[in-house]
Protein backbone atom coordinates (compact mmCIF):
# COMPACT_ATOMS: atom_id res chain seq x y z
CA UNK A 1 0.00 0.00 0.00
CA UNK A 2 1.21 3.49 -0.87
CA UNK A 3 1.72 5.52 2.29
CA UNK A 4 -0.52 8.25 0.84
CA UNK A 5 -3.43 5.77 0.87
CA UNK A 6 -3.37 5.25 4.63
CA UNK A 7 -6.73 5.71 6.35
CA UNK A 8 -6.32 7.52 9.66
CA UNK A 9 -9.03 7.80 12.29
CA UNK A 10 -8.66 10.29 15.14
CA UNK A 11 -10.87 9.94 18.19
CA UNK A 12 -11.65 13.46 19.39
CA UNK A 13 -11.87 16.83 17.69
CA UNK A 14 -10.49 19.22 20.28
CA UNK A 15 -7.35 21.35 20.25
CA UNK A 16 -4.66 18.63 20.29
CA UNK A 17 -6.64 16.27 18.09
CA UNK A 18 -7.06 19.09 15.57
CA UNK A 19 -3.37 20.05 15.69
CA UNK A 20 -2.59 16.43 14.88
CA UNK A 21 -5.19 16.31 12.12
CA UNK A 22 -3.80 19.48 10.53
CA UNK A 23 -0.25 18.10 10.49
CA UNK A 24 -1.39 14.83 8.94
CA UNK A 25 -3.60 16.56 6.37
CA UNK A 26 -0.73 18.88 5.46
CA UNK A 27 1.32 15.72 4.92
CA UNK A 28 -1.38 14.44 2.50
CA UNK A 29 -2.85 11.73 4.70
CA UNK A 30 -6.58 10.94 4.67
CA UNK A 31 -8.11 11.79 8.05
CA UNK A 32 -11.52 11.24 9.61
CA UNK A 33 -12.32 12.39 13.15
CA UNK A 34 -15.01 11.13 15.54
CA UNK A 35 -16.69 13.21 18.22
CA UNK A 36 -19.60 13.47 20.63
CA UNK A 37 -22.83 15.19 19.63
CA UNK A 38 -22.08 18.21 21.88
CA UNK A 39 -18.34 18.77 22.15
CA UNK A 40 -17.13 21.38 24.63
CA UNK A 41 -13.89 22.73 23.26
CA UNK A 42 -12.30 25.74 24.96
CA UNK A 43 -9.88 26.71 22.17
CA UNK A 44 -12.70 26.73 19.65
CA UNK A 45 -10.84 28.68 16.97
CA UNK A 46 -8.44 25.75 16.53
CA UNK A 47 -10.77 22.82 17.15
CA UNK A 48 -12.32 20.91 14.25
CA UNK A 49 -15.13 19.70 16.53
CA UNK A 50 -16.72 23.12 15.94
CA UNK A 51 -17.85 21.70 12.59
CA UNK A 52 -20.59 19.92 14.55
CA UNK A 53 -22.18 23.32 15.21
CA UNK A 54 -21.17 25.13 12.01
CA UNK A 55 -21.09 22.21 9.48
CA UNK A 56 -17.47 22.95 8.60
CA UNK A 57 -14.35 24.34 10.23
CA UNK A 58 -11.12 25.72 8.76
CA UNK A 59 -7.83 25.78 10.66
CA UNK A 60 -4.63 27.08 9.08
CA UNK A 61 -5.90 26.42 5.58
CA UNK A 62 -7.28 22.93 6.25
CA UNK A 63 -11.04 22.35 6.01
CA UNK A 64 -13.02 19.75 7.93
CA UNK A 65 -16.64 18.93 7.07
CA UNK A 66 -19.31 17.41 9.28
CA UNK A 67 -20.53 14.23 7.56
CA UNK A 68 -23.10 11.56 8.32
CA UNK A 69 -21.79 8.41 6.66
CA UNK A 70 -18.80 6.69 5.09
CA UNK A 71 -19.52 7.73 1.46
CA UNK A 72 -19.39 11.35 2.61
CA UNK A 73 -16.05 10.66 4.33
CA UNK A 74 -14.60 9.40 1.06
CA UNK A 75 -16.08 12.43 -0.70
CA UNK A 76 -14.17 14.75 1.63
CA UNK A 77 -10.97 12.82 1.03
CA UNK A 78 -11.43 13.10 -2.74
CA UNK A 79 -11.40 16.91 -2.31
CA UNK A 80 -8.35 16.83 -0.06
CA UNK A 81 -10.40 17.79 3.01
CA UNK A 82 -10.90 16.21 6.43
CA UNK A 83 -14.13 14.65 7.65
CA UNK A 84 -15.74 14.63 11.10
CA UNK A 85 -18.56 12.31 12.12
CA UNK A 86 -20.62 12.12 15.32
CA UNK A 87 -19.55 8.73 16.64
CA UNK A 88 -18.25 8.90 20.22
CA UNK A 89 -17.71 5.13 20.37
CA UNK A 90 -15.76 5.20 17.07
CA UNK A 91 -17.98 2.41 15.77
CA UNK A 92 -16.96 3.21 12.19
CA UNK A 93 -13.66 1.46 12.89
CA UNK A 94 -15.34 -1.82 11.96
CA UNK A 95 -16.46 -0.49 8.57
CA UNK A 96 -13.51 1.77 7.77
CA UNK A 97 -10.76 -0.66 8.82
CA UNK A 98 -8.31 2.22 9.39
CA UNK A 99 -4.55 1.76 9.14
CA UNK A 100 -4.02 4.12 12.09
CA UNK A 101 -6.21 4.96 15.08
CA UNK A 102 -5.23 7.91 17.27
CA UNK A 103 -6.95 8.44 20.61
CA UNK A 104 -6.75 12.21 21.07
CA UNK A 105 -9.72 12.60 23.39
CA UNK A 106 -7.38 13.65 26.24
CA UNK A 107 -9.71 12.07 28.78
CA UNK A 108 -6.69 11.16 30.98
CA UNK A 109 -7.93 7.59 30.89
CA UNK A 110 -8.64 5.03 28.20
CA UNK A 111 -12.36 5.07 27.43
CA UNK A 112 -12.45 2.33 24.83
CA UNK A 113 -9.44 2.36 22.52
CA UNK A 114 -7.88 -1.07 21.96
CA UNK A 115 -4.56 -2.10 20.53
CA UNK A 116 -6.48 -4.32 18.10
CA UNK A 117 -8.35 -1.36 16.55
CA UNK A 118 -5.74 -0.92 13.80
CA UNK A 119 -2.26 -2.05 12.76
CA UNK A 120 -1.01 1.13 14.48
CA UNK A 121 -2.83 2.55 17.50
CA UNK A 122 -1.54 5.75 19.14
CA UNK A 123 -2.62 7.29 22.44
CA UNK A 124 -2.00 10.91 23.39
CA UNK A 125 -0.96 11.46 27.00
CA UNK A 126 -1.80 9.61 30.16
CA UNK A 127 -4.24 6.72 30.42
CA UNK A 128 -2.49 4.40 27.97
CA UNK A 129 0.24 1.79 28.25
CA UNK A 130 2.35 1.34 25.12
CA UNK A 131 2.44 -2.33 24.21
CA UNK A 132 -0.81 -3.05 26.05
CA UNK A 133 -3.60 -0.55 25.25
CA UNK A 134 -1.87 1.03 22.27
CA UNK A 135 1.27 0.50 20.22
CA UNK A 136 2.64 3.98 20.91
CA UNK A 137 2.04 6.76 23.44
CA UNK A 138 2.89 10.41 22.72
CA UNK A 139 4.06 12.55 25.64
CA UNK A 140 1.74 15.54 26.17
CA UNK A 141 3.28 17.15 29.26
CA UNK A 142 5.15 20.37 28.57
CA UNK A 143 8.87 20.09 29.13
CA UNK A 144 11.90 18.31 27.76
CA UNK A 145 9.99 15.24 26.51
CA UNK A 146 6.94 16.96 24.97
CA UNK A 147 6.02 15.10 21.77
CA UNK A 148 8.30 12.14 22.52
CA UNK A 149 7.28 8.80 21.00
CA UNK A 150 6.98 6.20 23.78
CA UNK A 151 7.04 2.59 22.59
CA UNK A 152 7.08 0.97 26.01
CA UNK A 153 5.35 2.17 29.16
CA UNK A 154 3.36 5.31 29.89
CA UNK A 155 3.49 9.07 29.57
CA UNK A 156 4.42 11.24 32.54
CA UNK A 157 1.73 11.73 35.23
CA UNK A 158 -0.55 14.73 34.87
CA UNK A 159 0.92 17.74 36.68
CA UNK A 160 -2.49 19.28 37.31
CA UNK A 161 -1.05 22.72 36.47
CA UNK A 162 -1.47 24.76 33.27
CA UNK A 163 1.69 25.48 31.29
CA UNK A 164 3.55 28.71 31.99
CA UNK A 165 3.11 31.45 29.37
CA UNK A 166 4.84 34.80 29.88
CA UNK A 167 5.27 33.98 33.55
CA UNK A 168 1.65 33.00 34.22
CA UNK A 169 0.29 29.51 34.88
CA UNK A 170 -2.94 28.80 36.72
CA UNK A 171 -3.81 32.51 36.62
CA UNK A 172 -4.35 32.21 32.85
CA UNK A 173 -7.27 29.82 33.25
CA UNK A 174 -10.74 30.67 34.43
CA UNK A 175 -13.02 27.97 35.77
CA UNK A 176 -16.71 27.59 36.48
CA UNK A 177 -17.40 28.77 40.05
CA UNK A 178 -20.45 26.49 40.37
CA UNK A 179 -22.67 24.07 38.51
CA UNK A 180 -24.94 25.82 36.04
CA UNK A 181 -25.10 27.33 32.56
CA UNK A 182 -22.07 29.20 31.22
CA UNK A 183 -23.01 32.52 29.61
CA UNK A 184 -20.34 34.58 27.88
CA UNK A 185 -19.84 38.30 28.30
CA UNK A 186 -16.76 38.39 26.04
CA UNK A 187 -15.56 36.66 22.89
CA UNK A 188 -12.39 34.89 21.85
CA UNK A 189 -9.99 37.60 20.71
CA UNK A 190 -11.24 40.25 23.13
CA UNK A 191 -8.67 42.10 25.24
CA UNK A 192 -9.29 42.10 28.99
CA UNK A 193 -7.73 43.44 32.16
CA UNK A 194 -7.62 41.81 35.58
CA UNK A 195 -11.04 41.98 37.19
CA UNK A 196 -13.05 42.14 33.97
CA UNK A 197 -16.12 39.92 33.88
CA UNK A 198 -15.66 37.49 30.99
CA UNK A 199 -18.70 35.30 31.65
CA UNK A 200 -21.11 34.12 34.31
CA UNK A 201 -22.48 30.83 35.51
CA UNK A 202 -26.14 31.53 36.14
CA UNK A 203 -25.79 34.80 38.10
CA UNK A 204 -22.25 34.28 39.44
CA UNK A 205 -19.54 36.21 37.53
CA UNK A 206 -16.35 34.71 36.13
CA UNK A 207 -13.55 37.28 36.12
CA UNK A 208 -10.16 37.55 34.48
CA UNK A 209 -7.23 37.26 36.89
CA UNK A 210 -4.63 38.74 34.53
CA UNK A 211 -4.54 41.12 31.56
CA UNK A 212 -4.30 39.72 28.05
CA UNK A 213 -6.38 38.36 25.21
CA UNK A 214 -9.07 35.69 25.51
CA UNK A 215 -7.63 32.72 23.62
CA UNK A 216 -10.19 30.11 24.58
CA UNK A 217 -13.81 30.23 25.74
CA UNK A 218 -16.62 27.70 26.00
CA UNK A 219 -19.67 28.30 23.85
CA UNK A 220 -22.40 30.48 25.27
CA UNK A 221 -25.08 28.35 26.92
CA UNK A 222 -22.82 25.40 27.75
CA UNK A 223 -23.83 23.46 30.90
CA UNK A 224 -20.84 23.29 33.26
CA UNK A 225 -19.87 21.75 36.56
CA UNK A 226 -17.95 23.53 39.30
CA UNK A 227 -14.22 23.76 38.63
CA UNK A 228 -14.32 22.84 34.94
CA UNK A 229 -12.03 24.83 32.66
CA UNK A 230 -14.16 27.42 30.89
CA UNK A 231 -11.54 29.50 29.09
CA UNK A 232 -8.03 30.91 29.10
CA UNK A 233 -6.20 34.18 28.67
CA UNK A 234 -2.95 34.64 26.77
CA UNK A 235 -0.89 37.38 28.45
CA UNK A 236 1.15 37.87 25.26
CA UNK A 237 -1.98 39.53 23.79
CA UNK A 238 -1.21 38.50 20.21
CA UNK A 239 -4.50 38.05 18.26
CA UNK A 240 -2.83 35.63 15.84
CA UNK A 241 -2.31 33.12 18.64
CA UNK A 242 -6.08 32.75 19.06
CA UNK A 243 -6.44 31.23 15.59
CA UNK A 244 -3.18 29.32 15.22
CA UNK A 245 -2.02 25.96 16.54
CA UNK A 246 0.04 26.18 19.71
CA UNK A 247 3.65 25.11 20.12
CA UNK A 248 2.41 22.22 22.29
CA UNK A 249 0.01 21.09 19.59
CA UNK A 250 2.70 21.18 16.92
CA UNK A 251 5.12 19.18 19.06
CA UNK A 252 2.55 16.47 19.77
CA UNK A 253 1.48 16.34 16.13
CA UNK A 254 5.13 15.91 15.15
CA UNK A 255 5.40 12.92 17.48
CA UNK A 256 2.33 11.35 15.89
CA UNK A 257 3.71 11.89 12.40
CA UNK A 258 7.02 10.31 13.44
CA UNK A 259 5.21 7.25 14.81
CA UNK A 260 3.22 6.80 11.60
CA UNK A 261 6.25 7.17 9.34
CA UNK A 262 8.31 4.81 11.51
CA UNK A 263 5.61 2.16 11.07
CA UNK A 264 4.71 2.63 7.40
CA UNK A 265 7.59 4.39 5.65
CA UNK A 266 9.78 1.31 5.44
CA UNK A 267 11.62 0.16 2.37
Amino acid sequence: MAISNLKILIRGGGELASATACRLAESHFRVVMTETARPEAVRRKVSFCEAIYDKMKCIEGKTCHLVANMPAVFGCWAKGDLALIVDPAASIIETLQPDVVIDAIIAKRNIGTRISDAPLVIGLGIGFVAGKDVHVVIETNRGHDLGRVIREGMAEPDTGHPGIIAGYGKERVFRAPKDGVFCTAKNIGDMVTAGDVVACVDSEPVTALIPGIIRGLLRDGTPVTKGVKAGDIDPRANPNYCESISDKGRAIAGGVLEAILARYNKE
